[in-house]
């Protein structure tokens, strides 16, 4: 079949070869347990608080030891959140999150919700816009904690994150953010944006799975929720995997030197995909934001259409896309964040995802355009609902 055409970047990237090869030592060579007091352990110490810093830079953290790793950003959204709630109950029990937050944000307001607290979700416009003057709205006095993340990673809009954080800030409100779906495609700043608990992902940004990051402000306490032999400051115990670490550092330093060239890049290979989608496609349209969204997403549906038709069809011209978030796509419910918006639950279903990322070509965006509109058009034939 040839080489496959990958763009469904925002469910797994590529470790990039620069980052394996910086990886690579730490598995063999300089192999030996940070926490160890001899020469060895004393290579692997400098090895991840070198790295600690970097990624501090990355999000401009003024201090590297709010840097905490973590196996994975679902591992540092529990953290920040069951952590912080947990740690701070006597102050209150009312948490807000977004009705568009990633699965993993839902399932933790619901495991929250069985224990004791009570969460309100802020709805968002057609666009999937967090308002802050909803956010606001949300707010009561046993408020503790708001979380709304940076982008989403379905449908790509970008939210006013800085004026969510000022409305925490003047609250005294402890604001999380899941950066996830925006780091490292453009620029992140917990101070800029008033952001106390943040979280990232190693493999979002070229680096290996596995690794994660919580940003923890100082003087934001938590309680653990993994509990052992007291590393990353007592709150994430557990022997730091150095040469993953050392990898995402890697990554971190090589998206913030080519993030600026690659966000227009980006961002051209989107509007030229958008563009002739919509016009070569009859009733097709774009979900998100049309202007104030992720550079490389493009996020489509067509009436009379079902995604999972679409994926297969794709795949069969050697076309790896989503139909909406990885980690949802083992349910057949449609997407929470497309219900949410608006839509009716057939045209949710009838959704396609295009992420690309450093890989991505002219030429495979090319590819997609010329072949989608046959496979939509053979589709609408087969459907009892098309006119």
């Amino acid at each position: 079949m040839g080489k496959t055409i990958y763009l469904d970047y925002q469910a797994s990237k590529p470790v990039d070869s620069r980052v394996v090869e910086a990886m690579l030592p730490y598995f063999t060579e300089k192999f030996a347990n940070a926490s160890s007091l001899h020469t060895d352990g004393d290579i692997a110490t400098d090895a991840l608080e070198e790295s600690r810093q970097k990624i501090a830079e990355f999000i401009n953290s003024q201090n590297p030891r709010e840097i905490i790793f973590t196996s994975g950003a679902t591992e540092s959204n529990n953290l920040a959140i069951i952590g912080y709630a947990l740690r701070n109950r006597r102050k209150g029990n009312h948490i807000i999150i977004s009705e568009i937050e990633h699965i993993s944000i839902h399932n933790i307001a619901k495991y929250l919700q069985k224990n004791g607290f009570e969460v309100s979700k802020v709805p968002v416009d057609f666009y999937g816009t967090v308002h802050p003057d909803k956010v606001q709205e949300k707010i009561r006095d046993d408020t503790i904690l708001i979380s709304i993340q940076y982008a989403n990673n379905e449908i790509g809009t970008i939210q006013p994150v800085a004026e969510i954080g000022e409305i925490a800030r003047e609250r005294g409100i402890v604001y999380h953010c899941d950066a996830v779906a925006a780091e490292g495609i453009i620029p992140i700043d917990v101070v800029r944006d008033k952001i106390d608990l943040l979280t990232l992902s190693s493999n979002d940004i070229y680096g290996p799975r596995g690794l994660g990051v919580l940003y923890v402000r100082t003087g934001v306490m938590l309680t653990p929720i993994i509990i052992g032999g007291g590393q990353e400051r007592g709150l994430r115990s557990g022997t730091e995997d150095i040469a993953s670490i050392v990898g995402m550092a890697k990554a971190a330093e090589i998206v913030q030197e080519t993030m600026e060239i690659e966000r227009k890049r980006l961002t051209e290979l989107r509007d030229y995909l958008i563009k002739n989608i919509l016009e070569k496609i009859p009733k097709s349209y774009l979900n998100g934001h049309p202007k104030n969204r992720l550079p490389h997403n493009a996020h489509f549906r067509f009436d009379y259409i079902e995604g999972e038709s679409l994926l297969l069809s794709l795949k069969d011209e050697g076309i790896s896309i989503a139909t909406g978030s990885a980690c949802t796509s083992k349910t057949l419910e449609p997407s929470h964040t497309l219900i949410s918006i608006g839509l009716l639950h057939e045209e949710a279903h009838g959704s396609l995802v295009v992420t690309m990322g450093r890989y991505t070509t002219r030429e495979d965006i090319d590819k997609l355009i010329k072949v989608l509109p046959k496979i939509v058009e053979k589709l609408r034939k087969l459907s009892p609902l098309a006119d």
